[in-house]
């Protein structure tokens, strides 16, 4: 097992965390207005390292959200983290923050969504918001193996049908509760309350540690910078 410092500034809410051995040692987080919640990751991170430092608890890597999510926070969450990396010469592993939204939902609800299944095992669908009826969002199963990949959608009516159709499917993120009264379906669920914590990195980010897959500190950007600035929402038929 690995100590990793985990951090997370996709959205509003910024977070710290620690883990050693598959276990929170260290926790903080903050919360602002549009990502301002990040101006807190300096103090945050500094109190992280002085933790582990005086318990002499040595890093192996730094795990951060990757996005999609918000541009500002996404930028000084990676810099932290690489900056890291470089001043102490450790591993750098990138979580996907749709993925790492599905963590707490399949700790947490999973009677429940044993209990809804029917025949067919019901499917995540983490969404982040991108501002009126579009949001950024991926499905999952239950072993977070994607059903579709991460997109930028204009939710409407017709979002998401085909899977509605034939299972279950669970909403959450701050891009999920604006959605529900549009996609109004009998197999839609929401679930509140779900927000992308450090802490829930975890499991994702030791499992990319133990099969080395670990990003080039110098050249890794988040998703959001390099991937979906440049994407137009769409409509899914």
């Amino acid at each position: 097992m690995a100590c990793i410092l985990h951090i997370e500034t996709s959205t509003n809410v910024c977070s710290v965390a620690v883990s050693e051995n598959g276990q929170c040692i260290f926790e903080q987080q903050a919360s602002g207005e549009r990502g301002a919640g990040a101006e807190h990751l300096g103090s945050m991170v500094d109190e992280a390292l002085s933790f582990t430092d005086n318990h002499a608890i040595p890093f192996d890597a730094v795990a951060v959200s990757c996005g999609p999510g918000s541009y500002t926070g996404l930028r000084i969450g990676v810099s932290m983290a690489k900056g890291i990396c470089y001043g102490r010469e450790l591993k750098l592993i990138s979580v996907p923050t749709l993925e790492l939204l599905c963590v707490p939902v399949l700790l947490r609800e999973q009677i429940a969504l044993s209990e809804e299944q029917g025949e067919k095992e019901p499917l995540l669908c983490p969404m982040l918001d991108a501002r009126r009826m579009e949001v950024y969002a991926a499905l999952y199963d239950r072993g977070l193996h994607t059903v579709r990949e991460v997109n930028a959608d204009i939710v409407d009516g017709t979002t998401y049908r085909e899977w509605l159709e034939e299972r279950p499917v669970y909403f959450f993120g701050n891009g999920a509760k604006k959605c529900m009264e549009t996609i109004n379906h009998p197999n839609a669920h929401y679930i509140d309350g779900v927000e992308p914590l450090a802490k829930w990195m975890m499991p994702l980010a030791e499992k990319r540690f133990l099969n080395s897959q670990t990003e080039d500190v110098a050249y890794f950007e988040p998703f959001y910078l390099k991937d979906f600035v440049a994407i137009k929402p769409k409509k899914l038929l």
